[in-house]
């Protein structure tokens, strides 16, 4: 199957969205697994919507997750002359008709179909003028849009790959248009041109564009050429089983990736949406992905996009992320947070290092270390105020905290062991339970009640740093306690 060539046709109206990107990953793993080809289409021929800045989002988006292509971009917005030459070629074919019908006389029509609660469906009422009609409103310089002519009879029917025989009665089909009055084509005949052109074999895409696909079909069949494989995606909702819209939070990849989730993440739950790989695993690579993908895999039903399940897999790989490639990351997420110092790299390099890979088995997403771990960067950070109320109710933690700094002060060697004996020995000879001091040094350190474990916090910070903030933390609770 290396004669295959699919595509993915973006229209820079808006960001990439998860839907899309899952579209675009499909495309990709098919390519990729029969050694065919991926062209990228943009679709920017809706002139009020389109903006051409968001082309360059686009493809840094697909960058990221890496899926790249092996032709284009090309853009529909330069092969006007294309459109123009292939709707005249089905008007002359006698598939298509110019239709002069003004946008207040179809508006007019719809208004009065959903008066008489009806449905509405272009009528046809310039598909039958005769040729002296038709003459006679063009030498009036009346504009035109160019329609097909759907056949008024029989059944369009075709083999999905995913919902499998699937078909329409062609009276159910409107007239659709082609050429706007304007001159730019619609959806239906730049896709079948650019599909024909560009020699695409098999058409991957959402199944919101089943609806469109007997159109199409009609288009290819009218040109006397034979039209490609089409597999529809199934649609991805949100928990609330919901078409998945900005109100279920994130929709765009860019959005994802602003909020710390790593790109292999993001491909593998996408890659999920609607597919399940032969041994049912769930962290999947992706060398693994294309061996194993195929079209005729992928669920008919529609998938639930769950973010919990995206933050529980972005953990995971966060847990598996090779050190030389976390660092960068952390690199990056820390200057943007405005917790990056030079010295981490320099003087501090090793200490820094031990913060970073104490908080990589806990971290949910890039965005942990510099929130809940916001601490191990910076001595500027706040207390979590429910942590406060939960470990820092006990009136004796005042003196049990000032303690403790007393003893770590004088605690060598500064290790794990050591650490550990100088706070149980301070909780014994205050007679507490050593819990109360473990969580209330923890919100002193970290200001969370939940971060690693205690005693390699304190080893990761250091003695000055672990004291100066236990001694702070003293000063907090005497604060509290003055009333100030």
């Amino acid at each position: 199957m290396s004669n295959v060539r699919v595509r993915f046709a973006p229209s820079p109206t808006g960001y990439l969205h998860v839907g899309g990107a899952r579209t675009a990953l499909y495309n990709w793993l098919f390519a990729r697994h029969v050694g065919g080809v991926l062209v990228l289409r943009i679709e920017d021929t809706d002139v009020d919507r389109s903006r051409p800045e968001l082309v360059t989002v686009i493809l840094d988006s697909l960058k990221w997750l890496g899926l790249t292509w092996d032709e284009g971009p090309y853009f529909q917005s330069e092969r006007r002359a294309r459109y123009r030459e292939m709707a005249a070629e089905l008007e002359r074919l006698g598939h298509a008709y110019p239709c002069f019908c003004t946008p207040a006389e179809l508006q007019a029509k719809r208004a009065r179909a959903e008066a008489e609660h009806r449905p509405w469906k272009y009528d046809g009422a310039c598909r039958n003028l005769s040729e002296a009609e038709r003459q006679q409103r063009q030498a009036e310089n009346r504009p035109s849009a160019i329609r097909f002519r759907v056949p008024e009879t029989g059944e369009t029917g075709f083999a999905d790959l995913v919902f499998g025989e699937l078909q329409v009665a062609n009276p159910d089909l409107e007239n659709f248009v082609l050429l706007r009055s304007d001159g730019n084509p619609t959806y239906h005949l730049g896709v079948v041109a650019d599909d024909l052109d560009m020699r695409i074999t098999h058409v991957v895409r959402g199944a919101d564009h089943i609806s469109n696909t007997p159109k199409q079909i009609l288009m290819y069949r009218a040109l006397g050429v034979p039209e490609p494989v089409f597999a529809h995606l199934p649609l991805i909702l949100g928990p609330d089983r919901q078409r998945l819209s900005k109100r279920h939070g994130a929709t765009s990849v860019g959005a994802y990736r602003e909020e710390g989730i790593l790109p292999e993440a993001l491909v593998n739950f996408l890659a999920l949406l609607g597919w399940t790989p032969p041994d049912q695993k769930e962290i999947v690579s992706l060398e693994e992905m294309v061996r194993t993908f195929e079209l005729e895999t992928v669920s008919k039903s529609n998938a639930v996009f769950d973010p919990e399940k995206l933050a529980w897999m972005n953990s995971e790989y966060l847990r598996r992320l090779p050190f030389e490639r976390l660092l960068p990351e952390i690199e990056c997420e820390l200057k943007s947070a405005g917790l990056w110092r030079e010295t981490f790299a320099a003087g501090e390099r090793e200490r820094f290092e031990a913060k970073v890979r104490l908080l990589q088995t806990r971290a949910r997403g890039l965005k942990d270390f510099s929130h809940s771990g916001r601490a191990f960067f910076s001595d500027d950070f706040e207390y979590d105020p429910e942590a406060v109320k939960k470990f820092w109710k006990d009136p004796a933690l005042e003196n049990l905290l000032a303690a403790l700094a007393d003893k770590l002060a004088a605690t060598d060697p500064f290790d794990l062991a050591e650490t550990e004996k100088s706070l149980r020995g301070v909780a014994a000879e205050k007679g507490i339970k050593a819990g109360l001091l473990i969580n209330a040094t923890r919100v002193a350190l970290t200001g969370q009640a939940v971060a690693p474990g205690l005693f390699d916090v304190m080893v990761t910070l250091g003695r000055q740093r672990v004291v100066a903030r236990l001694r702070r933390g003293t000063e907090s609770l005497r604060a509290r306690s003055s009333g100030a």
